[in-house]
């Protein structure tokens, strides 16, 4: 069966710059057409960004390009005006007005230089493409005019009327009430991100806008965190993740770990003891000053080889070649083999009540056809039990979750329903609100 296409919605961004064209025919209208509107479109467009300190960066820069420009261009055409006809006949069959172009051409061509000069001078190097534009759209296309001062300030006024607009319009919002005081806690895989392992544009649009402008948002994942880079790259968490499985809390921006549940010397030993009897090859991922370093063995293991292999090439990975110690904060241990291997450990792991005394978790590989993996925790490394440290350090009175089990969350989610999170986290954080009612 072919698979329906689906079109992305409608962005606010679409919408408003529409709305912002608009605007600005209707104040050349209210001005009686004078100016040329072209500019003010060009200059709303410019400045409609997806964050409002993207706006604000851009509206500055197109206003420096334009006064330098303008300055310059004014400059030119007074030249122009004061400069004398030669009066002479030009060699090789030139007239007057093909050598009066030539010249004008090369007198613009260097003021290009004082151009772009006096923006690394000021340090505005980012206007000087604008600058430019401003400046040769005077020069070239207004060398006649009767008054170069009417269209100089006309072109100027033109593109501040546009950028005035731009930052207006995008800064408007329907009135809502802000939930600053809730924390925000989504699941990563099949929940937040797309199939191709990306968030979508619309949701990096959203909820950076929403944690930019003070949501609480962060994520809790059985990810480490060498693997979380890559995938939430766009996104500007402020507060720190819960990585594996509950078991710690990391801060991305500042890389280190604010709290951690590790196992007891008691427990390490215990579970090592295990491995050895059975002479499993496993990996111990221990946090030591605040870097996660993954501690394995020499093996003739094919696939526990071609892991070690295949992620010990990322920067954000710290492979070891030695036994753990038990006295050093573990965080888990992994197993990867077959699955029927892995059954009957985990059945003998039962037997022996390790289930009562850690926390275990037993999953097949998605990258492994045939193999599954175990991994062990501190009985206490829960996503619930760091939800809730979390919520209390950042003083947060309530929290509201999204994920894909049904009964564990406050919002249950589609697998691969990649923006629900991001609607779903809008209307309980700025809920629209018309009189006494909020509309979700």
């Amino acid at each position: 069966m072919k698979k329906k296409k689906r079109f992305p919605s409608l962005g606010m961004r679409i919408i408003k710059s529409a709305v912002g064209v608009f605007l600005c025919f209707l104040v050349n209208f209210l001005r009686g057409g004078e100016g040329i509107v072209f500019y003010s479109n060009l200059a709303v467009l410019w400045c409609m960004q997806d964050y409002i300190n993207e706006t604000m960066a851009k509206a500055k820069q197109r206003t420096i390009g334009t006064v330098i420009g303008a300055v310059y261009g004014l400059a030119v055409l007074l030249c122009f005006r004061a400069m004398p006809k030669p009066g002479i006949k030009i060699a090789g069959g030139m007239d007057e007005e093909q050598w009066m172009w030539l010249f004008r051409g090369l007198v613009i061509s260097l003021f290009i230089i004082f151009i772009l000069y006096t923006t690394v001078v000021l340090k505005k190097q980012q206007a000087s493409y604008f600058s430019c534009v401003v400046f040769l759209s005077i020069a070239v296309n207004h060398v006649g005019d009767a008054n170069p001062y009417l269209f100089v300030w006309n072109r100027f006024l033109d593109t501040m009327i546009g950028i005035v607009l731009g930052v207006l319009v995008n800064r408007a919002s329907l009135p809502r009430k802000k939930h600053r005081e809730i924390l925000f806690v989504s699941g990563l895989d099949d929940t937040l991100l797309a199939p191709n392992g990306r968030v979508t544009a619309y949701s990096r649009v959203e909820l950076n806008r929403m944690i930019e402008d003070g949501a609480q948002f962060t994520i809790s994942t059985m990810r480490t965190p060498a693997s979380l880079m890559e995938s939430l790259k766009d996104i500007e968490l402020k507060l720190p993740v819960i990585v594996m499985d509950g078991a710690a809390l990391y801060n991305i921006q500042e890389m280190r770990y604010e709290h951690a549940y590790v196992f007891s010397p008691r427990h390490c030993r215990d579970i090592m003891a295990f491995f050895e009897m059975h002479q499993l090859p496993y990996f111990a991922n221990a946090v030591v000053d605040d870097l996660l370093i993954i501690y394995y063995q020499d093996t003739e293991h094919e696939v526990y080889n071609t892991i070690v292999e295949t992620l010990r090439k990322s920067p954000y990975r710290n492979y070891v070649k030695r036994p753990v110690s038990a006295l050093e904060n573990v965080v888990y241990f992994m197993l990867l083999e077959t699955t029927e291997r892995i059954e009957e450990i985990y059945e003998e792991m039962v037997a022996l009540d390790m289930d009562q005394r850690l926390k275990i978790r037993k999953y097949d590989s998605k990258d492994y056809a045939g193999y599954t993996y175990i991994k062990i925790y501190n009985r206490n490394a829960t996503k619930e039990n760091m939800i809730h440290y979390l919520q209390t350090i950042v003083e947060a009175e309530k929290t509201i979750t999204f994920g894909t089990i049904p009964g564990r969350y406050t919002h249950v989610v589609q697998p691969g329903s990649a923006n629900e999170v991001v609607k779903l986290m809008k209307q309980e954080y700025e809920p629209v609100k018309l009189g006494r009612r909020h509309l979700k």
